[in-house]
């Protein structure tokens, strides 16, 4: 049994090595057929990728062929081009000499025909070109300035027409006489006084004539001196308040109204100033303006002259854009310096345009004040409109008087100075000065000159001439035949 049960074991074990070797057998026969599977297919895939290179070879050799073929016609294509080249710069070269020699022949013919050389031909087309540009240069100057004209004026005059009528300002001519009313017909025996002595009491402490009979209900102070007018009219004013009138009261009334005298030039310039819309001014400035409400220039207020300045050129400035505050300042304080002529040299625009500056003022205003008579150059278009504004101001109807023989000798010097200009005949001074007629010879002025003769004029007018405003020069020409039948 032990024997039999160890062949047993032996056979088993010998049947499981037979089993085991036969599946190792077939799993390598199964690997074998696989790697000849796999070296058939990477055989394959090397054929295809061996044959895509030789495809590709042999497209590369046919580019290179090509690319050769299509250098070597590029090679030929640009000999051709420099050879036409060379032939078309020989042909210009030969069109060029014939050119230059037919020029030749045609300069020496036309030289020949004209008796001109070619610099005297050069020179005389220069001349009739020259010519030609001018006279159409002045004709489309003459237009333009028509243009300019008809534009600019009908611009200007509703500009200025609009900023008068919104300045509403009594005409500011001033007298050398103040009118008070009378309350009541008594008070002119009462200011005559017993035997007249409250009158000469009152005439010899102000140095004032007092005229009571002339005009009914009103007294007349008399005096050509403004302070001394206005000190007589306080102190009469305020007797005539009291009721108390007699030589004692009169001393004591008249020393009043000296005392108040700084009051009311500082009331006096606030209230111009608040009439004139402007602020913030420093209070000697003030002062000073205020001092001015006995000043006048040809009879017109200087004080109120500002003012009506003031407001003209603010309604202008607006109407242009400009800066309206600092053309309503500037045109105020333009003539603060006529207060100060007396104690300061120099112009009241350079004086007034330095008081300024000292109180503060900015330099656009300090330019304005100092520039409104010209005497520096205006930097701003506000420093223009202060000059528009003055002339407006002084030039209107009724705002300054002026003596006749003032006003002759204007005239003639106007004309004098116009008739000195060559191929002038005549000179008319018309409308109060503001426009001058100038008649030509029309043997020595031609039609194109005349433009610039006008300007000429007007310049020589501005340089050597003062006047008010604006004053409008006319030249005519004027040629004339006449014959006689019979």
């Amino acid at each position: 049994m032990g024997e039999l049960g160890l062949v047993v074991a032996l056979l088993g074990a010998c049947l499981v090595a037979l089993i085991l070797v036969l599946v190792a057998r077939r799993e390598a026969d199964e690997q074998r057929r696989q790697a000849k599977a796999d070296v058939a297919s990477i055989r394959d895939d090397a054929r295809a990728l061996l044959a895509d290179a030789e495809r590709r070879e042999a497209r590369l050799v046919e580019r290179e062929h090509a690319v050769a073929a299509e250098q070597k016609a590029l090679a030929d294509a640009e000999r051709t081009v420099r050879e036409r080249q060379e032939a078309l710069a020989s042909a210009e070269q030969e069109v060029a000499e014939r050119r230059a020699s037919a020029d030749r022949d045609a300069r020496a013919h036309l030289e020949a025909v004209a008796h001109l050389t070619a610099e005297e031909a050069r020179a005389e087309l220069v001349r009739r070109m020259v010519d030609e540009a001018t006279n159409d240069a002045a004709a489309l100057v003459r237009r333009a300035e028509a243009q300019a004209r008809r534009t600019a004026e009908a611009r200007a005059k509703r500009i200025v027409a609009a900023a008068v009528q919104r300045t509403a300002v009594p005409t500011s001519s001033q007298s050398v006489i103040t009118v008070l009313p009378l309350p009541s017909e008594e008070m002119k025996g009462r200011i005559i006084g017993k035997e007249g002595r409250n009158i000469r009491a009152f005439e010899a402490l102000t140095g004032v004539n007092v005229l009571i009979d002339d005009t009914p209900d009103s007294v007349v102070l008399s005096c050509f001196d403004a302070d001394r007018r206005e000190v007589a009219q306080v102190a009469l004013e305020a007797l005539m308040s009291d009721g108390r009138i007699h030589p004692q009261r009169i001393e004591a009334a008249y020393a009043e109204a000296l005392a108040g005298a700084d009051d009311r030039t500082l009331s006096a310039g606030h209230d111009a100033a608040e009439r004139a819309g402007v602020t913030g001014l420093h209070p000697d400035l003030v002062r000073t303006m205020g001092r001015l409400r006995m000043r006048v220039s040809y009879g017109q207020n200087v004080l109120e002259h500002l003012v009506e300045t003031a407001l003209v050129a603010a309604a202008i400035a607006a109407e242009v854009g400009a800066d309206v505050a600092t053309t309503r300042r500037a045109a105020f304080l333009h003539d603060v310096g006529k207060a100060l002529t007396a104690e300061v040299e120099g112009t009241h625009a350079l004086v007034g345009a330095d008081l300024a500056r000292r109180c503060g003022e900015s330099p656009a205003v300090v330019n304005a004040i100092a520039a409104h008579h010209e005497e520096v150059p205006a930097e701003t278009v506000e420093a223009v409109l202060v000059q528009a504004s003055d002339a407006i101001s002084a030039a209107r109807p009724g705002a300054r008087r002026e003596e006749l023989d003032q006003y002759v000798e204007r005239m003639d010097k106007l004309e004098q100075l116009v008739t000195a200009h060559a191929g002038v005949r005549r000179a008319l001074a018309m409308s109060a000065g503001r426009e001058v007629r100038v008649v030509v010879e029309p043997s020595e002025v031609d039609d194109y000159a005349l433009p610039q003769l006008a300007v000429a004029i007007a310049k020589h007018i501005e340089a050597d001439l003062q006047y008010p405003g604006e004053i409008k020069v006319t030249v005519v020409r004027e040629i004339r035949a006449s014959a006689t039948a019979g």
